[in-house]
């Protein structure tokens, strides 16, 4: 086998813990990180949401930490936890290092009601698309993210469904598809193909649900 294969290791119990050890003493001396009461059994750490990019970042680059995929971003909202008192949102990272299965990795971060998390989509790409599903479900916003948008729900959508405080039940209106052309073309032009014709979008139309208007 080729020196420059990489073979997983595996990740015994002892390993995880001596691991998790490691990494969170750097985490804890760097940003004041600490443990996830709420996760004892996982090795989770919370974190101030204004040291998140750094953290990320610092995980990632580290030589020590090397979690060099990020698995998924997800929002929390703790309205009518039982006994909680602290920021209304969380937003939580899951990491791992790809070749060390013992490297895994939940970073936290409380978020205020009205508050921002910088966002990660500058150090891991797909952090683009799961930031905006976030956004859509929660309302968290992302500081500099480049395109916070809806992602699953339609772009006439009001309010945000998975926060604890949305009528389940309520339906809204959908006049037009959220319209991807332009994003598209924009994304080709970056790429260095040349948009022969330009497509002209669709917008909502309050007056008639069915058909949308054309943006001249």
């Amino acid at each position: 086998m080729s020196d420059c294969v990489k073979t997983p290791r595996v990740a015994t119990p002892g390993l995880r813990k001596e691991t998790s050890d490691a990494v969170f003493a750097l985490l804890s001396e760097k940003f004041a990180a600490v443990r996830d009461a709420d996760a004892p059994k996982d090795f989770s750490v919370v974190v101030d949401a204004s040291k998140v990019h750094d953290v990320i970042r610092f995980l990632r680059d580290d030589k020590a930490c090397g979690f060099d995929m990020l698995l998924d971003i997800v929002g929390v909202d703790y309205l009518g936890f039982k006994d909680y008192e602290g920021p209304r949102f969380a937003v939580e990272y899951l990491l791992k290092n790809v070749y060390d299965p013992a490297k895994r990795i939940r970073v936290k971060a409380k978020v205020a009601e009205g508050a921002s998390v910088p966002t990660v989509s500058d150090l891991f790409p797909i952090a683009d698309w799961q930031e905006r599903e976030v956004w859509d479900q929660y309302g968290i916003v992302f500081a500099g993210h480049p395109d916070l948008r809806r992602l699953l729900n339609h772009a006439e959508f009001v309010g945000h469904p998975l926060r604890k405080d949305y009528p389940a039940q309520k339906r809204q209106w959908l006049s037009t598809n959220d319209y991807l052309l332009p994003a598209l073309e924009k994304k080709l032009e970056s790429m260095g193909y040349r948009i022969v014709k330009r497509s002209k979008e669709v917008m909502t139309n309050d007056d008639e649900y069915l058909e949308g208007s054309i943006r001249k």
